[in-house]
């Protein structure tokens, strides 16, 4: 397994706009896209701070995994995203050592990113999101 980079780092919010305020007016980095994910029912937001990104995530459905998050757990800190190269790869190999996967295909997400979750009972109680732009993959 190849991880790169920390891709970003995802955070549930209630108010998107909310929070894009407090991220613009009080940390001064500027939102410099927002995206829907339907099959995630969720409206992004991201932000560079020097090489990361920070995603703010706000569902768009209670029953949502997100809605579902903030009801149990409030906002904050919802996931973090590693830059993978080979995901697929990555996937069969985390399996491979026992871990217990979310998603074990790749499925789209934001930002044209191929994504997968790896579920937090195995990961110490932190949601993992392995991430791969299609650009990067060896075909």
């Amino acid at each position: 397994m190849e991880l790169t980079h920390i891709e970003h780092i995802g955070i549930a919010v209630k108010d998107l706009d909310k929070a894009i305020g407090y991220y613009e007016k009080v940390l001064g980095v500027s939102c410099y896209a927002i995206e829907e994910v339907k099959d995630q029912k969720v409206r992004t937001a991201f932000f560079k701070v020097g090489q990361t990104k920070i995603e703010l995530l706000e569902s768009m459905d209670p029953e949502g995994p997100v809605g579902k998050f903030i009801t149990k757990k409030g906002e904050g800190l919802h996931h973090l995203a590693f830059a993978v190269k080979g995901i697929e790869q990555a996937l069969t190999e985390a399996e491979d050592k026992g871990v217990r996967l979310i998603d074990h295909k790749p499925r789209k997400g934001a930002e044209g990113l191929d994504i997968a979750f790896l579920h937090p009972k195995s990961t110490f109680g932190v949601l993992t999101e392995f991430c791969e732009l299609k650009t990067l993959k060896k075909e």
